[in-house]
């Protein structure tokens, strides 16, 4: 119990710059308290000590704003930053270095009994506002936007944002032929998503891959047209000024 403290101390270090002492983080970090409590309570709870843990649960989140079920599984280094408007359900299962942010819902769809909220593999991050719900996994390292609905399974490494959840992201093999469409509109998607994925631009990609391809198309066609002894006019495509985009 005491190297998972250590071990939840040290991680906040790492996660959020403007931790400054042990001290600080010990007295005033809500996240760090609550999971404190969780895993005395977790403890309770798989000794059928039910009521106890329901009842420190319960204190818990009057203090710090944060609701973890005594039933729900915690890994190791979790950091909840911020906290306040965490609900983590009774069956959620949490990896190790998993981060949450505030308003976060780790919640079920179902009053079935059994597995009936997520389960986060580890290297999970998901941001605030965020509301996972149902028996869904969501993969090694995988990254939940501010404000997602995540409803279905997310792969490992996948970044996915957007009501309902959109996984974001795009082969590596695409991106000097999207970037070379974009900039001939004036427009980098991948200056958008690269960062901070959106579902606008993640369409966007898709519209450039459809140009790209045309272009493509018609190129091979005007070949094929002079081959056969047809004339074809070689006009130069002009430039889409980036004030166009907007209107």
């Amino acid at each position: 119990m005491i190297d998972l403290i250590k071990e939840d101390i040290a991680c906040v270090f790492e996660r959020d710059p403007a931790a400054q002492t042990i001290w600080e983080v010990i007295f005033v970090y809500p996240g760090f308290h609550a999971i404190s409590l969780h895993r005395l309570c977790h403890r309770l709870w798989i000794k059928d000590f039910k009521f106890i843990a329901n009842f420190i649960a319960h204190i818990s989140r009057w203090l710090t704003g944060i609701e973890i079920h005594p039933g729900a599984v915690v890994g190791r280094r979790f950091f909840i930053d911020h906290g306040m408007g965490v609900v983590i359900g009774e069956t959620t299962i949490i990896g190790d270095d998993c981060t949450l942010y505030h308003g976060v819902t780790l919640g079920g769809t179902s009053w079935n009994k059994g597995k009936r909220h997520p389960t986060l593999k580890n290297g999970v991050v998901v941001g605030a506002g965020a509301k996972i719900l149902g028996p869904i996994e969501i993969g090694e390292n995988a990254r939940v936007g501010s404000n997602s609905v995540i409803l279905k399974a997310v792969p490992d490494g996948a970044t996915v944002v957007g009501i309902p959840g959109r996984v974001v992201g795009a082969p590596d093999a695409q991106t000097a032929e999207r970037k070379k469409i974009a900039n001939k509109m004036g427009f980098d998607a991948y200056g958008t998503t690269a960062d901070s994925p959106d579902p606008v631009a993640h369409a966007i990609n898709h519209m450039l891959d459809h140009i790209q391809l045309m272009d493509k198309q018609m190129q091979d066609m005007k070949q094929a047209m002079r081959g056969a002894g047809i004339k074809c006019k070689n006009e130069v495509i002009p430039d889409l000024d980036n004030c166009e985009l907007g209107k």
